[in-house]
């Protein structure tokens, strides 16, 4: 990755690290109140579970013992090595390198598009409230956040070696990276040109995976311990912790024997926005691979505002068709309305005693429309825009979407 530094990028980037650093040194109480927040930490990502099983990893203890600890080994080897500070500032930064070079190289198909600034991407990732945030409350999701990040930094570069492994750590790390695969390859075959790429690299990718997994048995005696929380607990959504998702407080009130059933609808309703988005926006696979990052950050068992950032970090790339866009205003209203009485309607139901679940569900449910209105709107507008590219004489004409 190379950058050029001129004074503009160096003082974003240092601005940024400046105030990550500023709270977590002047204000230590903060960091340690927002890593308990339902809207940063959850179940899979909490750094406080992190720490638990760390304590007991750096005991002679297996870290899943009692059911706290739903992540990878492998993340309590770089704590136990490296402080958790420079960790979460330092990969913030990686990933705002990352879109910024991503950015800056980026080439698309559309009369629309003029070449980015890289800088302003990396000034947009780096200063939206949801990553700092993110950083602040130490969500272990920025480590997914950044594989993703990587392995389509170097698909788009073309090398296929290192994508499938950046991807291969996404997905060994929290599972659902793996959905997005097939857009990631066709972004190495168009940068190639070549179709025996596709079977090498799904090869290097199962290959990458079976390599991480093989590091399990080295770091924790019980590998099914570790298969069990790791992944398992993201399959049956046993922990029904309050998230910003959508399956806890159904999950909750479901009976028992529909339980198996419905964990199967909600899956399958996930994976099935892969392949008809991947095929029908085959020539923009990097607009695919952003939609699918907002329709997880929906939809996805355990979602944080982690996931919403890694959004809204490339979501900026395709800021030429938001003259297409219908409910933007709408949009962005909606998700500041929830993200402001999110956490009051929490306060009231767990601290106050003056409310009950459904304050909070009912402000989920704000916050999912609220997403779900962004991540529509923004494929509209990409399609109408292919519309009007195929079929000159309809450019500005109104369009009805069936």
């Amino acid at each position: 990755m190379s950058i050029s530094l001129d004074r503009k990028t160096v003082a974003i980037y240092a601005g940024a690290v400046f105030l990550r650093l500023l709270v977590f040194y002047a204000l230590p109480d903060l960091p340690d109140f927002l890593s308990t927040q339902v809207e940063i930490s959850t179940p899979i990502s909490s750094f406080k579970r992190l720490q638990e099983g760390l304590f007991l990893y750096q005991n002679g203890l297996s870290p899943y013992d009692g059911g706290v600890y739903h992540q990878a080994p492998l993340l309590l080897v770089i704590f136990e090595i490296l402080p958790s500070t420079v960790v979460f500032v330092g990969l913030d930064v990686l990933n705002a390198v990352a879109l910024h070079t991503i950015a800056d190289s980026l080439r698309l198909p559309s009369p629309r598009f003029s070449r980015l600034d890289g800088s302003l991407i990396a000034a947009a990732y780096l200063f939206n409230p949801f990553t700092i945030l993110s950083c602040l409350g130490k969500s272990t999701s920025i480590f997914t956040s950044a594989a993703i990040i990587q392995a389509v930094l170097n698909a788009q570069s073309g090398n296929a070696v290192r994508a499938m492994f950046g991807l291969a750590i996404g997905t060994y790390l929290s599972m659902y990276p793996a959905l997005l695969l097939p857009p990631i390859l066709l972004m190495i075959h168009q940068s190639q040109g070549k179709s025996a790429t596709l079977t090498t690299s799904t090869i290097s990718f199962a290959g990458a995976i079976a390599a991480l997994l093989g590091t399990t048995p080295i770091l924790t005696n019980n590998f099914g311990d570790f298969l069990a929380s790791c992944y398992g607990a993201q399959i049956t959504v046993p922990d029904l912790t309050p998230n910003v998702g959508l399956w806890w407080y159904f999950f909750i009130e479901i009976f028992d024997s529909f339980r198996d059933f419905f964990i199967g609808v909600f899956w399958l309703h996930l994976v099935g926005y892969v392949g008809g988005m991947t095929l029908r926006l085959q020539n923009q696979p990097l607009f695919v691979v952003t939609s699918l990052l907002g329709l997880m950050a929906i939809f996805k068992p355990y979602p944080s505002i982690a996931d919403v950032s890694l959004y809204l970090g490339f979501l900026p790339m395709y800021s030429h068709v938001l003259p297409l866009t219908r409910y933007t205003f709408i949009a962005a209203s909606v998700l500041l309305y929830s993200t402001l009485l999110g956490p009051a309607f929490y306060h009231l139901w767990i601290y106050a005693g003056s409310g009950n679940a459904n304050f909070f569900y009912a402000i989920t449910l704000v916050w999912s429309l609220g997403l779900t209105i962004l991540v529509g709107d923004t494929l509209f507008a990409v399609m109408r825009e292919e519309w009007e590219i195929e079929r000159p004489e309809m450019k500005g004409k109104a369009a009805r979407q069936i």
